[in-house]
């Protein structure tokens, strides 16, 4: 009898043992620094891989709408290529003859409201004056341009064919006492003046064709 109980107190007391054997087993496991690296490390790297694709859904957004930007903004040059084009194209229709007819008369002429340009071209051989038997005669072919009426004025003047004109004073038309002599023509002629003809602006240009009249 007295065996049986100490039987029985070293089987109660075995299993109070190797109960507590199994909670401190259980408790080191979850405390383990392996365990919670482990943990650490992936909650870190979920966290990496969320920021990673923020930060490419980002670079990509941005890309895309420099691209867009790019594509749809115009560049200066695309701009000032479309300006020259349509300038060229307002006196694509026009001869060289009128342009230059109506560049010399926006820079020269007296009267810019002139309700018509009249062009009459003056051979060489031709008399200044044809009222005067003195008068000497031009050198060259010469073109005179001038409006309906007297106040508009006139230009007289020979083409040097690089962009600049021999103008000559002559009036359009002569009040005087003749014969008025050699000397007095042959001042006029020589006393010419070169000019640069400015080509101006197109617009302007074209409306001033648009009033020259031939008259031979």
């Amino acid at each position: 009898m007295k065996m049986i109980k100490i039987l029985i107190y070293l089987g109660i007391v075995l299993a109070v043992f190797t109960g507590c054997s199994t909670d401190t087993s259980e408790e080191a496991e979850a405390d383990s620094p392996q365990a919670n690296d482990e943990s650490g490390s992936q909650d870190k790297a979920a966290s990496d891989k969320e920021k990673n694709e923020s930060t490419n859904e980002q670079e990509a957004s941005t890309t895309e709408n420099g691209q867009s930007s790019e594509g749809s903004a115009p560049t200066k040059a695309d701009s000032n290529s479309s300006n020259n084009k349509e300038q060229e194209d307002i006196l694509a229709s026009y001869s060289n003859e009128q342009i230059e007819y109506a560049r010399v008369w926006r820079q020269l002429g007296p009267n810019q409201e002139v309700e018509e340009i009249n062009v009459r071209h003056i051979p060489a051989g031709t008399k200044l004056n044809a009222k005067d038997d003195t008068s000497t005669v031009y050198p060259e072919d010469v073109i005179q341009l001038s409006g309906v009426r007297l106040v508009d004025g006139s230009v007289t003047y020979s083409g040097n064919g690089d962009g600049t004109i021999n103008v000559y004073d002559i009036p359009l038309r002569w009040d005087g006492v003749y014969p008025a002599g050699e000397k007095f023509y042959n001042d006029l002629l020589e006393n010419n003046e070169q000019i640069a003809i400015d080509p101006g602006k197109d617009k302007e240009i074209a409306e001033l064709i648009k009033r020259i009249q031939m008259q031979n």
